[in-house]
């Protein structure tokens, strides 16, 4: 063999030597690697769905929908869109109300105890169920066949600051108001004329955040539009007299709009809300003090 050939055949061996190390090092650690990935990965935990059920046991209606409604942690919106299948279910519970007349559809929100109320309802879970009611509504439901309730449930899911299965119904006979719950509701509309909601507005003001006795006279007034025909929820705005009528007016309107849409946003429908303005020309108190003026700056909520 001569020199050179020598020499080649060393490079040759050399090359397969180095190879076979390699193989045997590195991709076997690389086999190992990807081996222990695959039994290391972890797997996101899915989300908690709680399904709706719903069934009539005075009749032959069975439903359970695979989904629910989700909610933001502390908000009574649900998160849209909502599912194909939650859509069809929720359209065939409809359907089953507008043929069943007789019978009532009762809403049930769920709420932990955590969760921040910034709703016009007494509980976010009474606000959930006020939503969804208005959704219903939306696909033929009467109000006079759906009743609200707001459950506590500290055992609810909360995953990635979002609740999961906020929401239940139940089937139940529907009721016609006899005497005394006609005495009741009068004797509520009463009280509501009586003692209106009164809200107070500080100038540029952007939120509206109710006492406790406050989201309870909103309850009452929903209660009562819901259950009496031709019964709805007045909005009037009034000013202090600084300024023009025209532009006092203007104001007035503003605010009674503002406060109308608040309503709107909880899940109280539109077509049961009315707004409008009388400026200046109802006063409260003394326009020539800055206490009268800022008593006079208000809106008022009330039934008809």
């Amino acid at each position: 063999m001569s020199k050179k050939s020598g020499y080649l055949l060393g490079i040759l061996l050399t090359i397969i030597i180095g190879t076979v190390l390699y193989w045997f090092f590195c991709c076997q650690y690389c086999i190992d690697s990807i081996e222990n990935n695959q039994n290391d990965v972890s797997v996101m935990p899915e989300v908690t769905i709680k399904p709706i059920t719903l069934n009539d046991p005075d009749g032959n209606f069975n439903v359970e929908i695979e989904d629910n409604f989700s909610f933001k942690f502390s908000d009574y919106h649900f998160i849209e869109p909502i599912s194909p299948e939650l859509n069809q279910g929720l359209d065939q519970i409809a359907t089953y109300f507008k043929e069943n007349p007789d019978k009532s559809l009762d809403i049930k929100g769920f709420y932990k105890s955590v969760e921040i109320n910034n709703s016009a309802f007494p509980t976010i879970g009474l606000a959930r169920a006020n939503v969804i009611k208005n959704l219903m509504a939306s696909k033929g439901v009467d109000f006079k066949n759906m009743n609200t309730f707001g459950v506590l449930d500290n055992d609810l899911k909360r995953e990635n600051d979002t609740i999961n299965a906020g929401i239940n119904f139940d089937i139940s006979a529907f009721e016609e108001r006899n005497s005394d719950q006609e005495e009741v509701l009068n004797a509520l509309v009463q009280n509501i004329k009586a003692n209106p909601l009164i809200l107070h507005f500080n100038t540029a003001q952007t939120t509206i955040d109710l006492t406790k006795e406050q989201r309870q006279k909103v309850a009452d007034m929903v209660s009562y539009v819901d259950k009496v025909d031709g019964a709805s929820i007045i909005v009037t705005g009034h000013t202090d007299n600084e300024g023009a009528r025209e532009t006092n007016i203007s104001v007035g309107q503003e605010r009674a709009d503002f406060a109308k849409n608040y309503l709107i946003d909880n899940g109280i429908s539109s077509s049961k809300i009315s707004s409008t303005s009388l400026g200046p020309d109802q006063p409260i108190a003394d326009n020539t003090t800055e206490e009268g003026r800022a008593q006079n700056r208000r809106v008022v909520i009330t039934i008809n």
